[in-house]
């Protein structure tokens, strides 16, 4: 795959930027995502759900074919079970918000970002009890899910894959636990939509919450929630919907019922082009090559003295993220130099996850979080390992 536009020189010596955070955000965008964004904004420009004359219908469409290349990139029958959101974290809020509230009781892990766990704390400040199972940075197991079961149960969240480490969770086996108890399962797939294959069919699924700007190459400010059919509670917000407007009541009819105000057209635009992009291309290719290169890049850093590899080991059961330390270096301090002296684009510090790190024993500092996108080259990772290599040394 070769990358779809060059990365610009940039001043203070014009250093050959080496991206490699795309756990953050995914950098560059394929051409055909940029060009949607901008056909949005110079030809179609109307509210989507708002008009009937010919711009909002072009409005309409655009939303719509959007919709539906997410469900099939996700195994989603019924596209209208998509819920646009502005990102992974609001998608998460409506989830945990609608369904727990005092008395009941979530279970989760200590792999998850801050998107879930500051409103899990939130809602236990409201009475809500939450158990959280300890990992090694690791998969959980699914048996320790079920033994954390009891009678108020009515929530089981984890992340699909941890942006820390890079671990996979084992969501169809959580998610059958969860199914067996009929207890809804809420899967934060932040940093797995986009380059892990992700099958609602095939997996027992309740709530899939997935932002657009990482693994699944869209603009930022776009994301959304999957909600399966049997799943029922009320949205964190209400307004216009462009839809039965004589009631003053929220439509219950999805996706109106959690699309209040007005949506990111341009954003869902390029959203839309970069899922098609991605089934074009092929979720399997893409993976592939992103382990490819993840592997290339740790069997690089392994044996540099004084730099320890604190991401999850094996080639199947992760991502394509690397954490490492540096004796002697803060992660901040190293992320730092990686960028000003050599062009390498890393992300240093808790990642948003403080749990994470302290189940791998990083915390309070961190970790240097090395993450390739589908448009990384060899080269590029042989000149990180050359940095830190240099840095270390």
């Amino acid at each position: 795959m070769v990358s779809p536009n060059k990365f610009p020189c940039f001043p203070r010596g014009c250093l050959t930027v080496i991206y490699l955070d795309n756990a953050a955000t995914s950098f560059p965008k394929p051409d055909p995502v940029i060009e949607a964004v901008m056909r949005y904004m110079r030809e179609i420009g109307a509210s989507p759900g708002r008009s009937s004359h010919r711009l909002g219908r072009l409005a309409d469409e655009t939303v719509f074919k959007a919709r539906r290349a997410l469900a099939r990139l996700f195994g989603v029958h019924r596209s209208e079970y998509i819920v646009f959101t502005a990102n992974a974290t609001e998608a998460i809020n409506v989830a945990i918000k609608g369904i727990l509230s005092r008395g009941r009781h979530a279970i989760t892990t200590s792999l998850e970002h801050n998107a879930v766990l500051r409103p899990l704390r939130t809602m236990v400040q409201h009475g809500a009890r939450l158990s959280i199972i300890k990992s090694g940075g690791g998969p959980v197991a699914p048996e320790d899910v079920r033994r954390a079961i009891n009678r108020d149960t009515r929530l089981i969240v984890t992340t699909f894959a941890s942006n820390v480490t890079g671990a996979l969770m084992p969501v169809k086996e959580i998610g059958e636990v969860a199914k067996a108890h009929g207890i809804p399962y809420l899967v934060d797939a932040a940093q797995a939509a986009g380059s892990v294959s992700i099958n609602i069919d095939e997996s027992p699924i309740d709530l899939l919450a997935f932002t657009g700007h990482k693994a699944l190459l869209g603009p930022m400010g776009t994301g959304g929630l999957y909600i399966a059919e049997h799943v029922d509670f009320d949205p964190l917000k209400e307004g216009g919907t462009g839809s039965n407007s004589t009631s003053l009541l929220q439509p219950q009819a999805l996706p109106d019922k959690f699309e209040a105000g007005t949506l990111n057209g341009p954003g869902i635009a390029g959203l839309g082009a970069a899922a098609q992009y991605i089934l074009d291309a092929g979720i399997a290719s893409i993976r592939e090559r992103e382990l490819a290169l993840a592997n290339r890049l740790e069997e690089g850093l392994f044996g540099i003295a004084g730099v320890k590899v604190r991401s999850w080991p094996g080639r199947s059961e992760r991502i394509a993220l690397t954490s490492i330390t540096f004796d002697g270096l803060s992660s901040q301090e190293a992320a730092h130099r990686l960028d000003q002296e050599f062009g390498v684009c890393v992300r240093g510090g808790l990642h948003c996850a403080p749990e994470a790190h302290k189940s791998i024993h990083t915390y309070p500092h961190g970790t240097v979080r090395f993450s390739p996108g589908p448009f990384t080259s060899e080269s590029d990772i042989d000149a990180a390992i050359a940095a830190v290599r240099r840095i270390a040394a």
